[in-house]
């Protein structure tokens, strides 16, 4: 590493760290402070936020770039090595910064905390009224940073450029038109002529102790590292890591409802396999962490979906669940139980949804969060407008405000353009996971022994190990050749359902 370079490594160390520090609050903020506690936490982070911004954006760290620069050209280091990515990826995210003054990261993030006790209040007395003040505050903000930053066709653009650099909005929208396309028939044809499922065994009595006992040996099995991470209780899922040695996963259980915490862990549990993958050279800088959260979300629904509800993952772990519920599950065969995890149904609950409606959760997020940036839609209608959404898409309408417009933690984290890449997660899991069976022989056959080491390997090397040097769009360009695409998913969707429901 150049010597400018290290300097300027060495100047943002500071940044990071108080950007840990953070993390840290917040994650004691969801799962274990009091109530009592949410103001003076709230002024807590808002220090803590100004103070890691403030060395950003600072004359000296603009010159320290400039300096390692300069020094990447007069080497001719090559676009993908560590050093260039590193100064690169700085560069993009000190020219956004700098726009953004430290007055408003502070205020940001002092109303996303008083946000998500409001949220979680609200949400408990099913009352929206509780959270309109902060989601009004949160709308605000976002659209005097969008206006800050700029932006050329929409002003959702700005915003998710945060999570997807180098997307747009309406490519994202061309490949949800895709989707949509190809999704609505499929559960047209679920709804009208498929073979009917039975999952009311679900509904039995399952002791959340022991859900809980099965969630850390799943998440043992497919190879997260207890040893640097662990699993807490939270009323949302969430992944937090404070560096590649500290990732912790939350989970939720309900005793009528297992899958629920099975699919939760697996689903974060991918995330943190992520975060756990990230070489620790990369430690203390951009390039730390998950990329993009579209390729973070193509973990987590790999994890969740392709592997977690495939029928080699059950054949190894169905014997492990009936010896922690030998009652619940002693009359299920394993077609039955596949079926039912597999079980297509229209739901309000975006994080409950079955793979086929999953995406309409997607799209009615994706607009309303346009609607409310572009002031198209006013807060105070939020609940109405989202109700009318999942009657249009699902064909559902949401009976009370905690299972519609309140369900989601994501507004409340002020975190409006995340959405959209829970999809491009799963367009991207399946063209991830098609190459890998290509290059994998006997992948899935490994599974049934519950060998999940070579699949994670391989996201070790074609993934994480890059941390974040490259965008999506660079990365499958790199690894598959490919650009994002719907077909791979809808291919897949069309031959798993059509089994299940013997189209």
């Amino acid at each position: 590493m150049g010597e400018k370079i290290k300097q300027l490594q060495g100047h943002l160390y500071p940044s990071f760290d108080l950007g840990h520090a953070s993390g840290v609050l917040s994650w004691d903020q969801e799962v274990y402070m009091p109530p009592g506690g949410a103001q003076a936490r709230a002024e807590q982070l808002a220090t803590l936020a100004a103070m890691g911004h403030e060395i950003l954006v600072s004359d000296e760290t603009g010159a320290l770039l400039e300096a390692a620069e300069a020094e990447v050209e007069a080497e001719g280091l090559d676009y993908d090595s560590d050093d260039a990515s590193l100064v690169r990826v700085t560069r993009r995210q000190y020219d956004r910064m700098t726009k953004i003054p430290t007055e408003i990261v502070a205020e940001m993030s002092r109303a996303t905390s008083q946000a998500f006790v409001a949220w979680r209040q609200a949400r408990e007395e099913n009352d929206f009224s509780l959270f309109q003040p902060h989601l009004q505050k949160i709308v605000d903000l976002n659209v005097k940073i969008a206006d800050i930053l700029g932006y050329e066709e929409h002003p959702y653009d700005a915003l998710l450029d945060f999570f997807e650099p180098g997307i747009k909005t309406a490519q994202i929208t061309q490949l949800f038109e895709e989707l949509k396309a190809g999704q609505v028939p499929l559960l047209q044809e679920i709804v009208e002529r498929g073979k009917p499922v039975d999952d009311d065994f679900f509904s039995r009595e399952y002791p959340v102790e022991r859900q809980w006992d099965l969630t850390l040996v799943m998440l043992r099995d497919i190879g997260y590292d207890f040893s640097h991470g662990r699993q807490d209780k939270a009323p949302h899922p969430f992944t937090i890591h404070f560096s590649c040695n500290d990732v912790r996963v939350t989970t939720r259980l309900f005793s009528d409802r297992p899958q629920s915490a099975i699919f939760s862990s697996t689903h974060e549990g991918g995330h943190a396999l992520y975060e756990q993958g990230i070489p620790e050279k990369f430690e203390r800088t951009f390039l730390a962490g998950g990329a993009t959260l579209g390729l973070h979300e193509s973990q987590s629904r790999m994890w969740e979906n392709l592997v977690g509800r495939s029928r080699p993952f059950w054949r190894h772990y169905l014997p492990i669940m009936r010896a922690f519920f030998p009652e619940q599950l002693a009359d299920v065969s394993f077609e039955e139980f596949y079926r039912g995890i597999n079980k297509v149904q229209p739901d309000l609950i975006r994080v409950e949804a079955d793979e086929v409606t999953y995406n309409m959760h997607i799209f009615v997020r994706f607009e309303l969060e346009q609607a409310l940036i572009k002031g198209e839609l006013p807060i105070a209608d939020v609940p109405d407008a989202w109700n009318a959404k999942y009657e249009e898409y699902l064909g559902i309408t949401p009976p009370n405000d905690a299972e519609g417009c309140l369900q989601d933690i994501h507004w409340s984290h002020g975190t409006i353009g995340y959405f959209p890449t829970y999809t491009l997660g799963n367009l991207i899991s399946a063209q991830l996971y098609a190459r890998a069976k290509q290059e994998l022989p006997g992948l899935e056959e490994g599974f049934t022994r519950g060998e999940f080491a070579p699949l994670l390997q391989w996201l070790r090397d074609h993934v994480h190990a890059h941390g974040s040097k490259f965008t999506a769009p660079e990365l499958l360009e790199r690894e598959l050749g490919e650009e994002i695409r719907a077909q791979p998913y809808l291919e897949y969707m069309r031959a798993k359902y059509t089994d299940i429901y013997d189209l």
